[in-house]
This record gives structure tokens, C-alpha cells and sequence, in this order.
């Protein structure tokens, strides 16, 4: 299974409003998501700018790497305290979700602090070994705008090896060991624990979805 350039447009109107920055202090493969937010027909600056982050109709924040370091870059560009703050529509991707939570298990990190509960480490095991990585099936959980349309038990891509409990923010579940949160929200903050720019259909059409919040 492997990602491919289906396009899941947002509507003409949707697209006109929409005008997204991606932060750029977690580290990731952000060319990746850039190309995958063109593919929708959206241009999304890559910033650091708290400024540029404030004025944005919609926020992504990406990550990969560790929880410390992770909110050490944020706490170092001026935006630990800007992104629990702002209004508008959030995406936290894969360590960028895990930092949304009030703390992680990996380097005892404190995170932002605008989901309750710790995000840990999967137990290792023979059979489930620690980093998780690849595609895995995602099952939706309540109702969601940002998975409206979404196959039931579709697949997304994974690479992580801390995870998210599941809690009452939880619109989303996949398994590996142990069930975990696979897309979160609570008010106007997402998430996303796989890789939606890598995910193929399954993961435009989220993206989409995010866009014309």
C-alpha cells in the first residue's frame, strides 16, 4: 500500500477563504505537506512568526522527534504560549498532536496543555515492536467535521513511538498492542497521530476537511 496524488478538492469558496501557515518549529518533512496542501489547490507559508501564526484562518502544526525538543523550538520561536491561545481552527500532526496534550511520558516534557492527559510509550513486545511504523487501519469514533467522508477502517501511515490514550476527544482509534488515539479534537484544536500528507486518499480528503472548517 502506498500513498498516491488523489486529489480531495475543498470547495471553490472554501479554498478562497482558506489561508493556512504551516509552524515550522517541530521539524518535519514540511515539503511533503506543502505539496500535499498544493495538491488541494492551498498555499500554506511555513513560518515561525507568532504574528503570521495569529492572523491565519487555520494552524498545522507538524513534528517529528522527541517531545522535548519539540517544545523547546516552540518555546524558542515565541509560540509555547501563542498556539493554546489561538481561535481559529488547529491540526496538530504527529508529534505536533502529541504536544497539544497537558504532558508526554518522553522526557517528561510538558506540553501545551490543551488536551487532558499524558501521551506514553508503547510497551515493547516481540510481536509489536517500538518504533510503530507503516500503514495501519484507522476506526472512526463519533462525529467529526474533520472526518466526515472518511472510509471506516481505512488505512493511514504511521511512524511514532509514543501514543495518545483514548479519552473523550478521541475520533479516531488503531491498535498496535494497545488501543491508542488516532485523531483527537477538543474545541477548535485536531490532530492526527499518522501522517495525513503521506496517507494517500484517506489523508487529502482529512486535510480537505480541515480546510474548510
Amino acid at each position: 500500500m502506498s500513498a498516491s496524488n488523489v486529489s480531495a478538492k475543498p470547495s471553490p469558496a472554501a479554498m478562497s477563504r482558506a489561508k493556512p501557515v504551516v509552524i515550522a518549529s517541530c521539524g518535519s518533512n514540511l515539503a511533503s505537506l506543502v505539496f500535499a496542501l498544493e495538491r488541494l489547490g492551498v498555499t500554506a507559508p511555513v513560518t515561525e512568526d507568532p504574528d503570521e501564526v495569529r492572523a491565519a484562518s487555520h494552524v498545522i502544526l507538524p513534528g517529528v522527534g522527541s517531545a522535548g525538543a519539540g517544545m523547546e523550538r516552540l518555546r524558542r520561536a515565541g509560540l509555547a504560549d501563542v498556539v493554546p491561545t489561538l481561535t481559529q481552527p488547529v491540526l496538530g500532526i504527529c508529534l505536533g498532536m502529541q504536544l497539544l496534550f497537558r504532558s508526554s511520558e518522553e522526557d517528561d516534557t510538558i506540553g501545551l496543555g490543551v488536551i487532558p492527559g499524558e501521551v506514553r510509550r508503547f510497551p515493547s513486545s516481540a510481536d509489536y515492536p517500538v518504533p510503530h511504523m507503516g500503514w495501519n487501519r484507522v476506526s472512526l469514533r463519533g462525529d467529526s467535521r474533520l472526518t466526515a467522508g472518511l472510509e471506516e477502517g481505512g488505512y493511514a501511515y504511521f511512524v511514532h513511538s509514543y501514543a495518545a490514550p483514548v479519552g473523550p476527544w478521541t475520533r479516531a482509534v488503531s491498535e498496535y498492542g494497545i488501543e491508542f488515539t488516532a485523531i483527537v479534537e477538543h474545541e477548535n484544536f485536531f490532530g492526527t497521530q499518522f501522517h495525513p500528507e503521506r496517507s494517500s486518499r484517506f489523508g487529502a480528503l482529512l486535510l480537505a476537511n480541515f480546510l474548510k472548517l
